[in-house]
């Protein structure tokens, strides 16, 4: 009888813990699920702030610019302020950058198109990419984080020689820091990037087999970007508006025409569907650039003053050099030295606002917990981590650092020291994140499931 009632209790024990930590799974699954709202109005305010700094800043350099000039002192203190000028305006492109990081996982906004649409006329556009472009490259690297063959990041650094032999020493990467200075080496990035974005490539686990579509389709529209301005600019300096008008309409109806009329088949397919059809985004990115061609031309013919010239001052400038800077710190700091663990795979990072800014834009400082629910948005990532923390076992492995290179005295390695040999983690399991894509709408599962499972047992 003993027996039977110490069985039962036993049994009674065994069903009361049983209930506990399903409540406490359910518990759990209901604050992520709470966590993963989104609404629309925050982004709102995220996107408002960077284009005012943007304008701040052209508005208080070419201030500045006159101030020289009328005091006709020498013309020489113009650089430090177009310096200066650069560098905030790369600093903001990283932050476009993080708005089309936002709507690549469809968290811009509550609505799907609208997300799509504000990420890329407000952001991907103005960087001369598309959300859907990014989404493909970048889910990837959230379901194969890390993972040298298919992980998009890996391929494009080797590529474009930006990817360092971790773990490094302090000076060893002082040194590569120093040598991206050189304009050559973030050009060559830059274009690494755009062939990975824009054109596609065979590597990607998301790119269908034979689906890269026609390569005419991808040029047209690199053409019309890269060139309008190059036929615009010499015809704008020689006074000739009016041909520079008659110019722009021109290309702009004959590349639009173009991509209204060529094959579907035409264009790149994916694993992924986009949210709004590749023709359409690909004309509404032709229309854009030539709706911002078409004023800066109009501005330089009314106010007299070089537009064209600022243009490429405050955004082309930006865009090829400290724009890239910012974009492979961040890779570095994010993933260098990482595994392929669930916890391990990035890190978490205290940073002061001006790194926030320019290095870790729209939430990526907490990049561990975003890469663990990649559909939280990142106003909200701070919380999570937070409740993540009651997790045993991400408090245990999750990584917080803090400073650049100085210990802040609360026992967190520093951005350098992570990335040295103290810090390599070791004998992960492989953690292959299949919720990436809970959100996308995806046309060939078997495809990418066996590409998972590949990972699985590299």
């Amino acid at each position: 009888m003993r027996s039977q009632q110490l069985n039962s209790f036993e049994q009674l024990s065994c069903r009361k813990q049983s209930d506990i930590a399903a409540d406490r799974d359910l518990n759990r699954q209901f604050t992520i699920e709470q966590l993963k709202t989104r609404d629309n109005w925050t982004n709102i305010g995220y996107l408002a702030n960077v284009y005012l700094i943007m304008i701040t800043t052209v508005v208080t350099a070419l201030w500045t610019f006159y101030v020289v000039h009328s005091a006709g002192i020498g013309w020489w203190w113009n650089i430090p302020i177009a310096a200066i000028a650069v560098v905030v305006m790369g600093a903001s492109q990283h932050q476009l950058g993080g708005a089309v990081h936002e709507g690549t996982h469809y968290t811009l906004f509550k609505d799907r198109k609208t997300s799509e649409l504000v990420s890329d006329w407000f952001a991907a556009f103005p960087i001369y990419t598309t959300t859907q472009a990014f989404r493909l490259h970048h889910l990837a690297h959230h379901q194969f984080v890390n993972d040298p063959e298919r992980d998009p990041n890996f391929d494009q650094a080797k590529e474009s020689g930006h990817w360092l032999d971790f773990p490094i020493a302090h000076v060893d990467f002082l040194m590569a820091v120093l040598r991206q200075l050189n304009p050559v080496l973030l050009v060559r990035y830059i274009i690494a990037r755009i062939r990975y974005s824009t054109m596609g490539v065979e590597t990607n686990p998301y790119t269908r087999p034979n689906g890269l579509g026609s390569p005419s389709a991808i040029r047209v529209g690199v053409l019309f970007a890269v060139g309008a301005p190059i036929v615009l600019l010499p015809l704008a300096i020689m006074n000739w508006h009016a041909t520079a008008a008659i110019a722009l309409a021109s290309m702009l109806v004959t590349v639009v025409g173009y991509y209204a009329t060529i094959p579907e088949n035409d264009f790149p397919k994916s694993r992924v569907n986009p949210v709004i059809s590749q023709r359409t985004t690909q004309i509404s990115r032709v229309v854009y650039l030539g709706i911002l061609y078409a004023a800066l031309t109009t501005a330089e013919y009314t106010t007299g003053a070089p537009m064209w010239g600022y243009f490429a001052l405050f955004w082309v400038v930006p865009l090829f050099t400290t724009f890239p800077l910012f974009m492979i710190l961040r890779e570095w700091l994010q993933h260098g030295n990482a595994d392929r663990g669930r916890y391990t795979n990035s890190r978490v990072f205290l940073a002061n606002p001006l790194m926030r800014y320019a290095i870790f834009p729209w939430g990526m400082d907490y990049h561990l917990p975003h890469h663990l629910v990649a559909s939280v948005p990142h106003y909200k990532l701070k919380d999570l981590h937070a409740y993540l923390l009651e997790d045993p076992k991400y408090a245990e492995q999750c990584r917080i650092v803090e400073g650049w290179s100085q210990p802040a005295g609360q026992g967190y390695p520093t951005m350098i020291d992570v990335l040295g040999p103290n810090y390599t983690p070791q004998g992960n399991p492989i953690h292959v994140d299949d919720a990436t894509l809970e959100l996308a709408d995806v046309t060939d599962k078997a495809g990418i499931a066996a590409h998972a499972k590949a990972s699985r047992e590299a």
